[in-house]
């Protein structure tokens, strides 16, 4: 997953936001969890069995009960974790462990490490779990590849290029797997799970290095959220762009809410865009929801709706050094948080 170089200031925190729905029901900021800690952040995961919180911390992953915003444990040494994936057939969970080029596969329900395995490529970034063939993919960035293992004993299965760094992936439970390529513009490649080829390699036009994705199973529609302020809907069976539409600056995931015909983008300039699926070809922007400068990494739960949100405060980048000559803002300590947003 990209790291946001940019954040702007936001004058306010605003719980509100009007959605495109008739009855005119209202989106906001329902509350804020400071969980604190050291380390950054990556993706979050939210599994809907247990209705679990994953998030990724640099070093750990911390789970948290999405009733109360308490820790329930953390996954530790999981150097470099950017993605969490669940498989709850198998009661497994799985961690991408960027600087460890490794997985991590714990016990859903314990929590507890049950094995560490190396992949074939380096920095594993997007991680999931397909289960029409029983396998793992991680998503390497540095390596531009895909590593494929079994789900259950992480032997490695089988390595596929892909043509520049890949970002958030989605499976479509019917042997199709699909992610984001970070190009100019962007492109979006597809795996057949069955056989571990590539199937496809789609362009994005008008679409500058996507990261999130997301997926409408039912309408067979892609949402790409991309660094030039645009969502990109593609059809996912031909390939076709079927509508842009515009979000908010610095967009890095990207949620489909199935049950309510809405497709959100959270943005690190502190925004959540909301859009509304008039269609399956046609989308508008409902409203754009203030959140918090940071926070543009988001897990939805399909159920009741809610988005959970990551963020934390910034201060003053360190000072330039040759190594570093564009060293990132420094997070202040423990200032980190998640932000609930869901209907008022």
């Amino acid at each position: 997953m990209r790291i946001i170089h940019r954040f702007l200031t936001l004058t306010c925190l605003t719980a509100l936001v009007g959605t495109a729905a008739a009855d005119g029901l209202k989106l906001g900021v329902l509350q804020r969890w400071k969980i604190g800690g050291e380390g950054s952040w990556d993706y979050l995961t939210f599994d809907p069995s247990s209705k679990h919180l994953f998030v990724s911390r640099s070093t750990r992953v911390d789970v948290l009960d999405t009733g109360s915003g308490k820790p329930l444990g953390s996954i530790r040494n999981t150097q470099g974790v950017h993605g969490i994936a669940l498989a709850r057939e198998l009661n497994r969970g799985y961690t991408s462990n960027g600087r460890a080029n490794t997985v991590t596969m714990f016990d859903l329900r314990t929590l507890k490490t049950l094995q560490e395995a190396k992949v074939s490529g380096r920095n594993p970034d997007s991680i999931l779990y397909d289960p029409v063939s029983k396998n793992l993919f991680t998503f390497n960035g540095a390596s531009k590849d895909v590593t494929v293992l079994d789900a259950t004993t992480l032997a490695i299965v089988a390595t596929i290029a892909v043509p520049d760094k890949p970002e958030f992936s989605v499976t479509d439970g019917r042997g199709r797997i699909y992610v984001n390529i970070e190009s100019d513009p962007g492109q979006l490649f597809v795996i057949d799970s069955r056989t571990l080829k590539k199937q496809s390699l789609w362009p994005l036009p008008g679409c500058d290095s996507p990261s999130g994705l997301a997926l409408d199973s039912i309408r067979h529609r892609l949402f790409s959220v991309c660094d030039n302020q645009v969502m990109a809907i593609t059809d996912a069976v031909t390939g076709k762009q079927v509508a842009r539409v515009t979000i908010g600056d610095g967009p890095d995931a990207a949620a489909y809410d199935a049950k309510r015909g809405m497709v959100y983008s959270s943005n690190g300039a502190g925004t959540l865009t909301v859009v509304h699926q008039d269609s399956a070809d046609h989308y508008t922007v409902a409203d754009t929801l203030p959140t918090q400068r940071s926070a543009r990494t988001m897990a939805l739960d399909p159920a009741t709706g809610k988005i959970y949100l990551a963020a934390a405060e910034f201060g003053a980048p360190p000072a330039a050094t040759p190594e570093q000559p564009h060293p990132r803002p420094t997070p202040v300590a423990n200032s980190f948080v998640i932000l609930t947003v869901g209907l008022k």
